[in-house]
């Protein structure tokens, strides 16, 4: 039997006067985001992931990640963790219970193609962007781009992909959202102006090197609030972690909300308590805590 945790060396830090360490006993729900978040820095799954996500169904908590990452990467990454399970991917324009799709939002064609040829332009000899576009739809990303550097990049977050000689060509008429890859900085450098060109899309930059350029409506929070009314679970009931300006929405969901010591600064000003940084398997220490010492057989 594992002994319990003492108060004075919980990893639970409070980011709010007066706030006093959740005790987890009303816990209904756990979503979390990946990269940044829970995955390791080399982009692994925590070890002990399993056992935590075992001990959550036991007693009725569902885990669900909540990530920017494509739907067939996420149920390859986290393989039995997730299946039959919630999934919120694509930034929260599709969310399924199991096999049951709760929620899609798409753009139109005609945005999808802006998005492109804005790219196209950023990567040509005027502004001789390092940028690539990836058109997501529901089942397949699709890119343009075909070297060796840039598929790489994308091959992180899409584990269903293909190489296309135009995206034009698509159909282009279930994209979920275009997202393009800067090298260098996209906050800084290439999302400005995919936000300038597309003003009825939202602009999310999702990382260092990442802007979701989707619908206006979508974002992981509204995608949370359709899982919590599917699955009956409150606010209050709820926990969610997150590290970068995409997951803002998130924390307008839950109760219990933590942001990872690594987090963006308007993470950690928004969140109620710090979890450890993502290098140190923070979300999966803070559920342990959340769940108390294992009980002897």
């Amino acid at each position: 039997m594992r002994t319990a945790v003492p108060a004075s060396s919980s990893v639970i830090t409070p980011l709010r006067p007066g706030l006093s360490r959740p005790d987890g006993e009303d816990l209904r729900l756990v979503v979390t985001d990946m990269d940044g978040t829970l995955l390791d820095g080399e982009g692994r799954v925590p070890r002990g992931l399993a056992q935590v996500v075992t001990r959550l169904r036991s007693r009725g908590i569902v885990f669900c990640p909540a990530s920017g990452r494509q739907l067939a990467n996420l149920r390859q990454t986290l393989g039995p963790l997730v299946a039959g399970s919630a999934i919120i991917a694509e930034n929260g324009t599709i969310v399924l219970d199991g096999d049951r799709e709760l929620f899609r939002d798409t753009i139109s064609r005609q945005e999808a193609v802006t998005v492109v040829e804005t790219v196209r332009r950023l990567a040509g000899p005027g502004a001789g962007l390092d940028v690539g576009a990836v058109v997501a739809t529901p089942h397949v990303a699709y890119v343009e781009r075909a070297d060796e550097r840039f598929l790489a990049q994308v091959d992180t977050y899409y584990a269903s992909r293909e190489v296309v000689p135009d995206l034009m060509e698509l159909p282009l008429d279930d994209v979920l959202k275009v997202a393009v890859h800067d090298f260098v900085d996209a906050e800084r450098l290439s999302a400005p102006h995919l936000a300038a060109a597309a003003p009825r899309l939202q602009a999310v930059v999702s990382g260092l090197h990442w802007t979701d350029l989707m619908p206006a409506s979508a974002s992981k929070g509204r995608a949370l609030a359709v899982l919590q009314q599917r699955l009956g679970v409150t606010s209050a009931q709820t926990a969610v972690f997150g590290d970068y300006l995409n997951d803002l929405t998130l924390f307008d969901q839950a109760g219990m909300t933590f942001a990872m010591a690594n987090a963006y600064p308007d993470i950690l000003a928004a969140a109620r308590f710090r979890a450890p940084a993502h290098t140190e398997a923070g979300v999966l220490r803070v559920l342990e805590e959340l769940l108390g010492p294992v009980q002897a057989a």
